[in-house]
């Protein structure tokens, strides 16, 4: 914006350039032309209050005083030099008069008054291009003078010329529409500068799964469905009221066809100073942690659909990240909130894709040099916590029985040859209170009755984990010594605590086809053998009668060939895969690993074919076949196909 003494500077030198310009032609045309208006008119009596408050304020400065005028015509008492007619002459003009005195066109005198008029024309001349330059010049100081400050009895009265405002209007309009462009406040169509700070994206799936399973799975009650158990009221396993007890059982025999949408819609936001927020959603048959498939029309216990209803969306991801630099080679990063998993991984046999993690964790990148890079993340989870009025339907409250997960990795990435790249991660996962608690000894007499350590059950759980049972009933007469009133929960039987590597190795000697070698290994330090026999109800030998006979390790190696799937971003980019995966019972929690290999869960081995193509930039499809068979314990062996179209936004 302009000040007033620079508005004042601006309008002094405009009308002086302006009035000289009109007053030039009238100057030449006249022998003795009048002197140029005054620019300024000045009164330095004192001027009354009432003026001065309808002035609106005191006037803006003028500048200095001019310097001592320069005549703009010559003294006319000054003798003209008289030219000597007839005599020859460099100058043109002049032997063009004599030649019209000699032929007798004009007389001497008239030849006299010629010459005298023409050469009073040039002195005039001169003195006004003088006069301009100099005026000129004048201006040209003024804008580097110091403006004079008034005496505070003296007034003065500027006079601007209309066309000189409406000068001044037009270059105010276009330093203020110029200032308005720069920051986007006042230009048409177009979006305020916090909208630039916000990132949208997005894709939309459709997929088509088949279940198949293969004559010969054992089919006889040995694969309950615990995970419905736990999430509803606790199993009464009364054998005298109802006989054999009719628990929730998994599907192990017939055929599904499944057809599955999701979408999910993220905003990435820069708070800017480092920071950043993300918040995504998605669809999702449940609230389960490792899928955002929604089944179309789905039927059953938490299904939704069905006869063209709506379907739920939920908040899968709502984070704040903080970011610094601690050199030009060393970075750390903080999250807070629930965030994609940020420990490296080579498959799915521990972490599900879509599994994201509530809590605390930061993450610390350090360059060496262009060809070895580490990095160190940790964080703190919270899995599970106590609700406040646990149990419901008593006065006496239970101690809070809290789940977390304590878990670090370090990581190195180095290129052994120009043209090979390694990365593999190191990391230790400390799940505390993950496991199963017998509970204090109390009879229930109904299925809402609580017991002191229900909340030690896993409130998501898919399958392959070994169980206990939870609830420690006091045979009485009132339950006819245990034979009735038997409302059971179940617990994973063993803690967890594990370690793991993760790693791949790329080759890129034929760009922009890539092959990568992936392994991952994972092992439960916390497993104890005897101590699980002693109360496993499952995963045992001999059909289901013998001891325990799960295990505490998994493995997994695989080989792709082609771009990446996730960097797939124009037509005719390709990617296949095989992958073999060895997991064990109780290797990992059941509940975080791959959701479609074998339906989900652990204690399963078996094989991955996979193939994708993208069909645009943002579009691409991809076939998928799975094949499992159950590690320990009764037969059971399934088969996955699945077909997916992805566009992304």
């Amino acid at each position: 914006m302009l000040n007033p003494h620079q508005v004042w500077r601006r309008t002094y030198a405009c009308l002086t350039a302006s009035l000289l310009a009109a007053l030039q032609p009238s100057l030449m045309l006249a022998q003795e032309p009048a002197l140029p208006v005054p620019l300024l008119a000045e009164n330095t009596a004192p001027a009354p209050a009432a003026d001065a408050s309808a002035a609106g304020g005191s006037p803006a400065p003028i500048p200095a005083d001019p310097a001592e005028a320069v005549p703009v015509l010559p003294d006319p008492n000054t003798a003209a030099p008289q030219p000597i007619l007839n005599a020859p002459s460099q100058n043109v003009t002049l032997n063009l008069i004599n030649r019209l005195v000699q032929k007798g066109i004009l007389t001497h005198a008239e030849a006299s008054d010629l010459i005298q008029g023409a050469e009073e024309d040039a002195a005039f001349a001169k003195f006004q291009a003088q006069a301009l330059a100099e005026t000129q010049a004048a201006v040209a100081a003024q804008n580097v003078m110091p403006p004079v400050q008034p005496d505070n009895e003296e007034v003065r009265v500027t006079y601007i010329p209309e066309s000189v405002k409406a000068q001044i209007r037009d270059q105010l309009r276009t330093e203020v529409f110029a200032q308005a462009r720069e920051q986007n406040w006042a230009a048409p169509n177009s979006a305020p500068e916090w909208t630039q700070r916000i990132k949208m994206f997005g894709d939309i799936r459709t997929m088509y799964q088949g279940f198949n399973f293969p004559n010969g799975n054992a089919n006889n009650g040995e694969f309950g469905n615990f995970n419905a158990v736990n999430t509803g009221l606790p199993f009464d396993e009364d054998v005298v009221t109802t006989g054999l007890p009719q628990a929730p059982y998994l599907n192990v025999e017939k055929h599904r066809d499944t057809y599955l949408m999701r979408m999910r819609l993220g905003f990435d936001i820069d708070l800017e100073d480092g920071f950043t927020a993300g918040i995504r959603f998605a669809t999702g048959s449940t609230n389960t942690p490792v899928s955002t498939n929604q089944a179309l029309s789905a039927a059953g216990p938490g299904g939704q659909g069905g006869n063209f209803s709506k379907y739920e969306l939920w908040l899968d991801r709502a984070f704040v990240k903080y970011e610094a630099s601690l050199s030009s080679d060393s970075h750390v990063a903080f999250f807070l909130g629930r965030f994609d998993n940020l420990f490296m991984t080579s498959s799915e046999i521990m972490w599900d894709e879509d599994v994201a993690l509530d809590g605390v964790a930061f993450k610390l990148d350090q360059t060496w040099n262009s060809d070895f890079k580490t990095w160190l993340s940790g964080g703190v989870f919270t899995v599970f916590n106590t609700a406040l009025n646990f149990p419901d339907n008593s006065t006496t409250k239970t101690a809070s029985y809290d789940k977390y997960l304590f878990a670090t990795q370090f990581g190195v990435e180095f290129k052994p040859a120009d043209k090979i790249q390694v990365k593999m991660g190191f990391s230790y996962f400390d799940w505390k209170n993950i496991e199963g608690r017998l509970s204090d000894p109390f009879i229930p007499l109904n299925n809402t009755d609580a017991g002191s350590t229900d909340n030690s059950r896993p409130l998501f759980a898919q399958k392959g984990n070994t169980y206990r049972r939870i609830r420690n009933i006091t045979p009485s007469a009132l339950n006819d010594f245990g034979q009735k009133f038997q409302f059971q929960y179940y617990g994973l039987a063993t803690p967890f605590r594990q370690i793991a590597w993760s790693g791949r190795m790329d080759l890129n000697y034929w760009e922009p086809v890539q092959v990568s070698f992936l392994g991952e290994f994972v092992k439960n330090l916390a497993f104890n053998r005897a101590a699980i026999n002693s109360v496993a109800i499952n995963n045992k030998a001999g059909g289901g009668s013998g001891d325990f006979a799960g295990g505490d390790t998994a493995w997994y190696m695989g080989v792709n060939v082609g771009k990446p799937y996730s960097l797939f971003n124009q037509y005719g980019d390709w990617n296949m895969g095989f992958g073999y995966r060895y997991v064990e019972s109780d290797a990992v929690v059941d509940g975080f690993t791959d959701s479609n290999f074998g339906g989900g869960g652990t204690n399963m081995k078996g094989y991955t074919l996979s193939a994708a193509m993208a069909l645009s930039k943002a579009t691409a499809i991809r076939l998928s076949y799975m094949s499992a068979a159950q590690v320990a314990g009764p037969t059971l062996r399934s088969d996955v196909v699945m077909f997916d179209l992805t566009a992304k936004f």
